[in-house]
């Protein structure tokens, strides 16, 4: 069992989000496991499997704005973020999100007792498979160290190395694996499911880990999501891994939607999907049709800039979103407000978008309607309902259900410290 000394608490009310309904679990099943021995349940409600009980509690590592903890509290989840710029956590705390302000590194499994799902989504350099350049020795050094740890080769000189590295971020990309092997070999406890989503260019990364976490009992499923597949109305790639404590098969989510492919129209492909939802039925306030340029994906050639119409899925939504010019019917121009933006993420309309480089934390954040299916993909239950779904259209922040989450930081800890 963990420690439970100097420990985050997870207070969100069991089974009611946010705006404090109840959430219909429709034919969702929760854990087919029992809790763990020794853990105590803080007298909260749980959830029910049969005659056993267990309740489901996140730690999400690099955790932004709140995405995935945004679909977790529509899901009646617990969760606790880890997140070290001020400005998302200020967005965060606005929204009542149980957030903890710091380094990922100077924490571990002992800060979150009660924590028994992994999640997260840490940053890293743009790490490429091709040629010989710093992209591929990056991607090699990474691939070379998840192997080292999982070895549990000594810690001393996995800390020397890692203090060469030219970019602190490859090691940050390892600090999920950290924080799951020190789970099992110092407290035998290990995390029941992992979440873990990045850019497409580290499913290297992830392949190399549901390796390693096969070899620790793990069920473990990878690999690239569209995003407009889940009702997303953006075309956006994530590389995502879940994994599932025990024998049972993990599968990630299954398309709900058609992809989207440019001058194919939307009945286009699976008649057994839904057709890809556009920036228009997510911004009705807006005069149709509107038509959005960016520069996305063309170096910043203004010559190769794209252009999206209303009546399609918008393109990914990066940081530099508040520059892509929205070009009105009567000819006018605009820009999208931090709502807006937040919408073609899925983050509900009334978010509180508060701090400095708003744009950069949409951009940055997880949509939180691909959060909600793979979450529940990786629980084991039912995909989301469609009243679900249209919860995260609105929120409304209740601050009473947040503890004080800040913490001292420890003295010490690093990926050094996985045994």
């Amino acid at each position: 069992m963990r420690s439970t000394g100097d420990h985050i608490p997870l207070t969100r009310p069991w089974g009611r989000a946010a705006v404090g309904r109840a959430i219909p679990w429709g034919a969702a099943e929760p854990w087919k496991t029992a809790p763990r021995a020794g853990r105590s349940t803080g007298g909260r409600p749980h959830r029910l499997s049969g005659d056993q009980v267990h309740p489901v509690q996140i730690v999400d590592l690099f955790a932004g704005p709140g995405g995935l903890d945004v679909a977790a509290t529509k899901l009646g989840v617990a969760a606790a973020g880890v997140e070290w710029d001020s400005a998302a956590c200020t967005t965060r705390r606005a929204a009542g999100l149980v957030t903890v302000e710091g380094d990922v590194r100077r924490y571990g499994p002992s800060h979150f007792p009660d924590a028994d799902v992994l999640a997260g989504g840490p940053p890293c350099q743009t790490f490429t498979v091709a040629g010989g350049g710093a992209g591929r020795r990056a991607l090699d050094d990474v691939l070379a160290f998840v192997a080292r740890m999982v070895a549990r080769e000594g810690r001393e000189e996995i800390a020397k190395d890692l203090s060469k590295m030219e970019d602190e971020r490859t090691g940050l990309v390892l600090e999920p694996l950290r924080w799951v092997l020190e789970a099992i070999d110092v407290h035998d406890a290990p995390y029941r499911a992992i979440v873990l989503e990045q850019v497409p260019a580290v499913l290297p990364v992830w392949e190399a880990y549901a390796q390693a976490l096969r070899g620790e009992g793990y069920s473990v499923d990878c690999g690239l999501l569209r995003t407009e597949a889940y009702g997303v109305p953006q075309t956006r790639r994530r590389a995502v891994l879940i994994a599932r404590m025990g024998g049972e098969d993990v599968r990630l989510p299954a398309p709900t939607h058609r992809t989207y492919r440019k001058g194919l129209p939307r009945d286009a492909g699976d008649s057994t999907l839904q057709p890809w939802r556009t920036m228009g039925e997510v911004l009705p306030e807006r005069e149709s049709p509107f038509h959005v340029v960016s520069n996305y994906g063309t170096g910043g050639d203004p010559k190769a800039r794209g252009r999206r119409s209303s009546s399609e899925p918008s393109a990914t939504v990066t940081g530099k979103i508040s520059r892509n010019r929205v070009l009105a019917p009567d000819g006018g121009e605009d820009r999208f407000s931090p709502s807006e933006a937040g919408r073609l993420q899925t983050f509900p309309k009334d978010y509180p978008w508060l701090g400095r480089d708003v744009g950069q934390q949409i951009g940055n954040a997880v949509p939180p309607r691909l959060a909600m299916h793979v979450l529940c993909a990786a629980f084991g239950w039912a995909p989301p309902s469609d009243a679900m779904l249209r919860s995260l259209e609105t929120w409304e922040t209740q601050p009473a259900f947040v503890p004080d989450a800040r913490v001292r930081e420890p003295e010490v800890a690093s990926v050094a410290q996985y045994v």
